[in-house]
């Protein structure tokens, strides 16, 4: 296993986030192998899908947090999704970290137009595919802001300092991935304890689709279809006997 810089073992990933990452399928990547991201990849399955480094996964992660934590105010940091499966976590991000976010549709100009009125200046971006993102990308290059991004293995590394390696296409790896991120950043800021866990549950950071408690409802709503609907029995019961006595 490769450690992260300074052999610090505060740092290192423990068994549950290991486990964590392995049920979010975050090591899953993509039949596609970008020569940036070989070093990234540690095999193939056998149905051709490459698989990523846990371990390069964590040191990327924990670089990620230094590098936000270093920024004095935690409103220049920017958290970018364009993808619908990450805006929620996005979000959550932010409200955890103190960050601004940008979920949805980036506007353009966001970051060169002083006339626009969502205009911001930040110090430090993430975003949650490079490829989805790559607008809020080439901004963020011609005004020299750093990128943090997270990456598949089929993912291009143009303009991006730093890659954090993981499946970025899974609700729950996105989800993972942005809820240890707030959670370490909290820890170096030592807002929360390292001994203690999270109180904050990695469900919050999960995509919901908007149209699941209508469709929730609308089930709840249907009649019970096993049970059969009797109707009259009563009656045509009162006329069979009838029809007994008389035939008698």
């Amino acid at each position: 296993m490769s450690l992260v810089q300074g052999d610090s073992a505060v740092l290192r990933p423990e068994e549950n986030d290991i486990q964590k990452l392995l049920a979010c399928n975050v090591h899953v990547g993509t039949r596609n192998l970008s020569s940036a991201m070989d070093r990234y990849s540690c095999g193939r399955h056998k149905d051709g899908v490459h698989l990523i480094n846990l371990h390069m996964t964590w040191e990327k992660l924990m670089l990620a947090a230094r590098c936000i934590v270093a920024i004095e105010n935690p409103e220049d940091v920017v958290a970018i999704s364009a993808r619908e499966y990450g805006q929620r976590a996005v979000l959550k991000f932010a409200t955890y970290t103190g960050a601004q976010s940008m979920a949805g549709r980036f506007c353009p100009g966001s970051f060169t137009n002083q006339l626009q009125k969502k205009f911001m200046q930040p110090r430090l971006i993430i975003v949650t595919d490079p490829r989805t993102d790559h607008q809020a990308i080439s901004e963020a290059a011609y005004v020299n802001i750093p990128i943090i991004a997270l990456c598949d293995t089929d993912s291009p590394l143009e303009r991006v300092d730093l890659a954090i390696p993981c499946n970025n296409r899974n609700k729950h790896s996105i989800g993972m991935m942005y809820w240890l991120l707030a959670r370490e950043v909290q820890r170096m800021r030592s807002a929360i304890p390292r001994t203690l866990p999270w109180d904050v549950a990695v469900d919050l950071f999960f995509y919901r689709d908007p149209e699941a408690p209508k469709k929730e409802a609308e089930e709840e709503a249907k009649p019970d279809e096993s049970r059969p609907v009797v109707t009259g029995g009563a009656a045509e019961g009162d006329k069979w006997e009838a029809d007994d006595e008389w035939g008698s």
